[in-house]
């Protein structure tokens, strides 16, 4: 009996070993603005792979963070970038292969969400991740008096309204949003169109209204980001140092087409390192500690 114990504690104690000694990598993408370090999720496999072989390949060095919006996200990774004529549009290329979706319910758009970009979902519908172009998230905060909004599936919302709006007895009702509209009160359309959920809920039979955890109504509330994208597009990683930097990047100028007019190029680089150890220098705590 002491023996059979003997071996469980020994057990008990190896797999605390691993745990405590388990490794990941870091992900560094150096700019003029300033560093950014992030980690990358284990449930985002096949991106989690991708980017980390690129990153060692030294693909994305050099290239530029093409799309820059302020309050919205910084997006790179485009290897036509790197020796772009000024002015140049920028966006579509990338190392010739696309990468399936990977959407979890536990990652969302909150600032310093890294996530892969696209391309639309007319051409695009099963939402596949460019093999190579990814965003940052800067997004911004949302008030309390709109956090409301935030439990709204937008997809189904807007699939609700265009039922409503074939229907001859709604006539009345889309004069009066016309109306508002018209006048340029963009938020006053926006906030009629929601506070008519629960009707088109109970018209069209469309459950509108969507859980979202206390995490996530956190986030968004005080660090801020673009709920707006959640299950659109594959979140799999999050900035974990150098915040501030992304808002020095979003902040550039930037011509017609969202692209910085004096160039932000960036250097990607990985290295590996005990999880302990990432979490007691930059404070994440990894979802198995």
């Amino acid at each position: 009996m002491k023996r059979i114990l003997y071996v469980l504690l020994l057990s008990a104690f190896a797999f605390l070993t691993q745990c405590s000694s388990k490794s990941d990598y870091l992900v560094t993408i150096k700019t003029k603005q300033g560093d950014m370090v992030a980690i990358l999720y284990d449930e985002t496999p096949e991106h989690k792979k991708n980017f980390i072989k690129l990153a060692k390949e030294h693909y994305f060095d050099s290239l530029l963070f093409h799309r820059v919006m302020q309050g919205f996200m910084i997006q790179g990774g485009d290897p036509d970038s790197k020796h772009a004529l000024s002015g140049q549009p920028l966006g579509t290329g990338g190392p010739g292969f696309t990468i399936d979706a990977e959407f979890s319910p536990k990652f969302f758009h909150e600032k310093g969400a890294f996530s892969a970009a696209r391309q639309p979902d007319e051409v695009n519908p099963a939402k596949a991740s460019s093999g190579s172009q990814f965003y940052i998230v800067q997004g911004r905060v949302t008030s309390p008096s709109e956090s409301e909004v935030l439990k709204i599936d937008q997809t189904k919302l807007n699939t609700a309204f265009q039922q409503m709006m074939q229907n001859p007895a709604s006539q009345p009702l889309i004069d009066s949003l016309n109306q508002i509209y018209m006048s340029g009160d963009m938020q006053g359309y926006q906030n009629k169109i929601y506070s008519l959920v629960p009707r088109l809920e109970k018209q069209t039979g469309i459950k509108i209204y969507k859980e979202i955890s206390e995490e996530k109504l956190k986030a968004y509330t005080t660090v801020g980001g673009a709920p707006h994208l959640d299950g659109e597009y594959t979140v799999f990683g999050k900035v974990i140092s150098g915040l501030d930097v992304i808002d020095k990047i979003a902040s550039v100028q930037v011509d017609g087409r969202n692209r910085p007019v004096e160039d932000v190029r960036m250097t990607v680089t990985v290295e590996e390192m005990p999880r302990k150890k990432i979490t007691e220098k930059y404070g994440y705590k990894f979802p198995s500690q």
